[in-house]
């Protein structure tokens, strides 16, 4: 199975233009793909629904969306009626695996003055691959503060690894006539985590490192693919200043829980995209 996070900026590349056709050609061969930045009703690309544009473009796939924050973006009365304009800012789940269930995790933040600073999560998918129900996260961190990551980083780790205990989306569901739904040990976490490799934010989510043994595998702590599979140099990067093409960062990640580490066959980073400021992240699974 392939899984690929793309932080899509709204849908508008490093050359200033809309254009969601390239970022769907970019995640060509997925299976599982994560995507951030995904709006509805923003200014700058047009007022664009791009949930439904990216469920039109990619029929073959289910999809799961949560907007992570939610304003008002000119709500009127027109006609008697009342005509809500809302701006949504949030992360998308594509699937060609049925999701089972779904939900949105809101991640810890607090208030700013300056810069800009708006509610931040995660959509959590349960889906019904082939090897099994996983549980995938598509993430997106704070961008300004590192203190504030690690709390969302420590808040997100909870979720995922006590998602046994506190049973996700639903549980006893036969009360409304479902079936119980599954609640696997593995998850995956992808997505735009605003962290460069080894900083505090980093290990936090990995864990440090010893001296002898380096980092090691523990359930509370998940693996980076693309570092476990030594993918991960000074030189790698996920992020282009759209001002200066020469600065650029490495902030977007794909994190596996410890018991999927040993299925890990590949992972990259997708440096030829050009349909956001971000690049295309992913990994393969046998």
């Amino acid at each position: 199975m392939k899984f690929v996070s793309y932080n899509i900026q709204y849908g508008v590349g490093l050359d200033g233009q809309f254009d969601p056709e390239r970022i769907v050609a970019s995640l060509e061969g997925a299976d599982v793909i994560a995507l951030q930045e995904v709006t509805r009703n923003f200014h700058r690309n047009g007022h664009a629904d791009l949930v439904a544009i990216f469920r039109d473009l990619m029929p073959q796939y289910f999809s799961a969306f949560w907007p992570a924050c939610e304003i008002d973006a000119g709500s009127v009365i027109e006609d008697g009626r009342a005509v809500e304009r809302r701006f949504q800012f949030g992360n998308m789940v594509l699937s060609r695996y049925p999701i089972l269930a779904t939900r949105l995790i809101s991640l810890p933040r607090t208030r700013t003055i300056s810069p800009m600073n708006l509610q931040r999560g995660a959509t959590e998918a349960l889906i019904s691959t082939p090897s099994g129900p996983l549980r995938v996260y598509s993430v997106h961190l704070d961008h300004v503060s590192p203190a504030e990551r690690i709390v969302q980083i420590c808040y997100l780790k909870d979720r995922a690894v006590f998602y046994g205990i506190e049973g996700g989306a639903m549980t006893g569901g036969g009360d409304f006539g479902f079936a119980e739904l599954p609640h696997p040990e593995d998850f995956v976490l992808m997505g735009d985590f605003n962290m460069v490799p080894e900083s505090p934010e980093y290990s936090a989510m990995t864990g440090t490192t010893d001296a002898f043994y380096g980092r090691s595998l523990r359930i509370a702590n998940p693996v980076d693919a693309l570092a476990h599979l030594k993918r991960l140099t000074p030189e790698s990067y996920s992020w282009i200043d759209p001002a200066n093409h020469a600065k650029r960062m490495h902030l977007d990640y794909c994190f596996v829980s410890a018991g999927l580490a040993g299925r890990l066959k590949d992972a990259w980073i997708d440096t030829a995209a050009d349909g956001s400021d971000h690049l295309p992240v992913g990994f393969e699974l046998d």
